[in-house]
């Protein structure tokens, strides 16, 4: 009866790691990104607790009746911790689909989430999701609705080709936006670890150029991303196109940023260009800061960024600290 046992406990422990790898989600995640930041506008200045995008989701796939194939969901929301409201909501929707993925013909999903132009930065931008990001100098940071991609499976372990299709979706009489892909998002993406490459460009994707914001709302973009990352540094930089579809305005833009790692230290910064054609504005976007490691998952920050437009005669500043953890479960 006891060697009975002791099989039977033998067994379970070699079954139950197999059970467990079998069953890869569904995944519960999230950040919490909170700072405590000046802002001023160059006439009022104001202290402010910030929620910089924190987030709450779940994924994760389920293994299908089909060999190689398996389903793949994604819910994340923002969520507000600061004053628990985003527009008038608890949970505000980021990046939600669902869809299936083959090991060798690739992952096709559909929902509301991030264009492959927007996710093709990578990690250039030092300062996402706070004062200091692009976004604040440049289009092209688009999450949208109705979308479908399809991306290729790593190519070589190095290479990735993503293509997403957005319809219109307007049945209005004499509509135009009514086709299979009114709008059309794609990038090339090169990953080997210490050097990150992208080429991505937008097709007539509803925006506005950040120079001009009182034109055409769809856009043609291109943008061309660099990032070489070793031990101790990061050096990226990006350079966009962005046109009207109407042809009545153009902006051309530029980011440069780099950071040092010093142990538990990150010292990094980043500058941005946006010159626009047609009205001769031009953006500036400045920002220093540093990290500080608190654990694998957590961080402490602090920051400074400006943000500058020459022919509105406007300047923007924030310096702020804060912290930022992150989890799953």
């Amino acid at each position: 009866m006891k060697k009975r046992l002791l099989a039977l406990a033998i067994g379970s422990m070699v079954v139950a790691p197999s059970v467990a790898m079998a069953d890869k989600g569904p995944i519960v995640y999230g950040k919490v990104n909170v700072s405590y930041e000046n802002q001023d506008d160059g006439t009022n200045d104001a202290w402010k607790l910030q929620s910089n995008a924190s987030r709450l989701g779940v994924k994760g796939d389920l293994d299908l009746d089909v060999q190689d194939l398996k389903a793949v969901y994604k819910a994340e929301f923002e969520i507000s911790v600061d004053d628990g409201d985003k527009d008038g909501q608890t949970f505000a929707q980021r990046n939600i689909y669902g869809g299936f993925e083959h090991a060798k013909a690739g992952t096709l999903i559909a929902g509301k989430f991030d264009t492959p132009l927007k996710t093709s930065q990578g990690k250039v931008d030092q300062f996402n999701d706070i004062q200091g990001d692009l976004k604040n100098i440049m289009a092209g940071d688009n999450r949208v609705s109705n979308i479908v991609q399809y991306s290729t499976p790593t190519i070589a372990d190095m290479v990735k080709v993503n293509v997403a299709l957005i319809p219109g979706e307007d049945q209005s009489a004499g509509a135009e936006d009514n086709g299979v892909a009114d709008a059309i998002s794609s990038s090339v993406v090169f990953d080997n670890g210490a050097f990150y490459g992208a080429l991505a460009y937008d097709s007539e994707i509803s925006d506005k150029l950040e120079a001009d914001p009182t034109g055409d709302s769809k856009l043609n973009i291109l943008r061309a991303t660099g990032m070489v990352r070793m031990d101790m540094f990061e050096v990226g930089l990006l350079y966009q196109l962005a046109e009207e579809e109407a042809g009545n305005g153009e902006d051309s833009s530029y980011l440069v940023s780099g950071a040092v790692k010093l142990d538990r230290w990150k010292l990094k910064a980043q500058y941005g260009l946006t010159q626009a054609d047609t009205t001769d504005e031009e953006l500036t976007l400045m920002a220093v800061g540093a990290d500080y490691k608190l654990a694998k998952n957590s961080k402490a920050f602090a920051y400074f960024s400006q943000v500058e437009a020459d022919l509105a005669d406007s300047e923007d500043t924030t310096f702020g600290i804060g912290f930022e953890h992150k989890f799953s479960m």
